[in-house]
């Protein structure tokens, strides 16, 4: 065990200062930091790396067995008013406590109360996981419900108050984070794996777009029922401590507070991993305790890892928004957010969940570097197309509208398996990180330019679980096209052609 916890530590080490590494190069050379921020940030730092390794082997000994086993019963139950009730109550639960949504929650408490925005973004996850579930079971298109809900979340888009478009375009990214990504990813795949079927590897990806979708709509509603908009951002407080004890102090306060939040994220889950196991006995004695240590893992590292983001990483990215700004009217902005948005994507727990099931489903097929380095760029361009609109102020939809356009229609060109990775790669990509970072880093800049926080800076994690949908995509019909160009040099070679000819014909096809 000590040498697993070493191999994914140091695998988050590689993840997480390249990051590190580029906001102290930015501090010294173009923006100077804060003694007290530099100090919070590399503390940050630290309980990155130790909580992203312990939470990748928590949800390796527990979340995703759990999520295979419920799935593969609840299915072989055939009862589809149950499958239907219990994905509804899970989605619901589980969402209700993600921190991420939590952290979006609490950033505009000033628009909403924060339970309200919770509870419909919770039902509205709830109600579109029933949605997925049956898909898998009834074998609908992916495709085809992708297009039926992004038409109703563009066509709510009308009535919606303009200052609140954003925040419903984020909370279908937040609700998808590290708690939830897990359980609801293995749920899909269990599902699959009853049904059975040449293309349940393909319907076994697609649980974690669907339930994306939910959350838009339910909150779009919100905001036309209520008429939400306009209300004035309230910053939050920056800490400032004077000393290295001073920070020490400040993350035991934050490691007592995330370590709740976590108890009641995973609290649901375990209450009903305990529940089924005395019903079904799915689990052999041997197994049922490793769960409970990888819930362990999970609680410890999760609570790290929330610390080190909130805590360390929120006040970084709040100055560094505000001094990118402040510097050569803001030209830095956009080239230093696609940078971070290149390397901070490797940092999100869920992230690492996805990779892995996508190489066991595809059989090695695909790559976790090819998935991670198309997920990079993605993260990549929308940075840089959320800053460009944090310096400019143009509408949001003028970029979500195109590019869920060319989402939609490559998913009649992408390989069925890609389509659903793709779309479960975007709400994987907007976690954490995102939300305690890149967010607090846009809001500072807004806020030194004077500009609308809620229209231009929110919007950030938008168009994060945007630009995978179409890189992924892009990657599935490069991989398709490579291994066409590979089955017909084989049937070339069948024919009896030489090594050179075959050569020839397949550069020349």
């Amino acid at each position: 065990m000590m040498s697993s916890i070493k191999e994914k530590i140091l695998e988050s080490l590689k993840s997480v200062l390249p990051i590190a590494l580029i906001v102290l190069a930015v501090s010294v050379i173009f923006t100077p930091l804060s003694v007290s921020t530099v100090v919070l940030f590399i503390l940050g730092v630290a309980a990155l790396v130790v909580g992203m390794g312990l939470f990748n082997i928590g949800a390796d000994m527990a979340m995703l067995p759990i999520g295979n086993k419920i799935g593969s019963r609840l299915t072989g139950t055939r009862k589809i008013w149950l499958i239907a009730f219990v994905s509804f109550i899970l989605g619901m639960v589980i969402t209700l406590a993600e921190p991420d949504l939590q952290i979006l929650a609490s950033l505009v408490s000033s628009e909403i109360n924060e339970f309200i925005l919770m509870l419909a973004v919770g039902i509205g996850v709830g109600f579109f996981l029933v949605i997925a579930m049956l898909r898998i079971i009834f074998r609908i298109p992916l495709n085809i419900l992708l297009i039926i809900g992004y038409a109703v979340i563009f066509a709510l888009v009308a009535f919606v108050p303009n200052g609140f478009i954003a925040v419903a375009f984020d909370s279908g990214g937040v609700t998808t984070g590290p708690m939830t990504v897990p359980f609801i990813m293995s749920l899909g795949i269990g599902v699959a794996s009853v049904r059975g079927g040449k293309n349940s590897g393909n319907d076994s990806f697609g649980l974690i777009a669907l339930s994306s979708v939910g959350p838009v709509i339910a909150v779009e509603i919100l905001g036309i029922m209520f008429q939400i908009g306009g209300a004035e951002y309230v910053p939050q407080d920056i800490t400032v401590v004077a000393d290295s004890q001073q920070a020490l102090m400040h993350f035991a306060e934050g490691l007592g507070g995330y370590a709740l939040e976590v108890l009641i994220a995973i609290s649901p889950i375990i209450a009903f991993f305990l529940l089924s196991q005395l019903m079904t006995r799915a689990f052999s004695k041997r197994g049922f305790l490793k769960v409970l240590v990888g819930f362990i893992y999970t609680f410890i590292g999760l609570t790290i890892f929330l610390t080190g983001a909130n805590v360390g990483f929120m006040p970084v990215g709040s100055e560094l928004g505000e001094a990118l700004a402040r510097f050569a009217d803001g030209a830095l902005l956009i080239p230093i957010a696609m940078l971070f948005g290149f390397f901070v994507v490797a940092a999100e727990p869920a992230v690492y969940v996805l990779t892995k099931q996508v190489r066991q489903m595809s059989a090695g097929a695909i790559s976790e570097r090819s998935m991670k380095l198309s997920l990079c760029i993605g993260v990549s361009i929308s940075l840089g197309l959320a800053m460009m609109r944090v310096l400019t102020g143009i509408s949001i939809l003028w970029v979500l509208i195109p590019g869920y356009s060319i989402a939609i229609i490559l998913t009649f060109f992408t390989p069925k398996m890609y389509t659903g990775i793709a779309f479960d790669s975007g709400g994987v990509a907007s976690g954490a990180m995102v939300s305690a970072f890149i967010l607090p880093m846009a809001i500072g800049a807004c806020s030194m330019l004077c500009r609308d926080i809620f229209s231009d800076a929110f919007g950030c994690v938008a168009f994060v679980a945007l630009t995978p949908l179409i890189t992924i995509q892009v990657l599935g019909i490069m991989h398709h096209r490579k291994m066409e160009r590979a089955r017909r040099r084989l049937t070339v070679v069948d024919d009896g052609l030489t090594e050179y000819e075959v050569k020839y014909a397949t550069e020349t096809d």
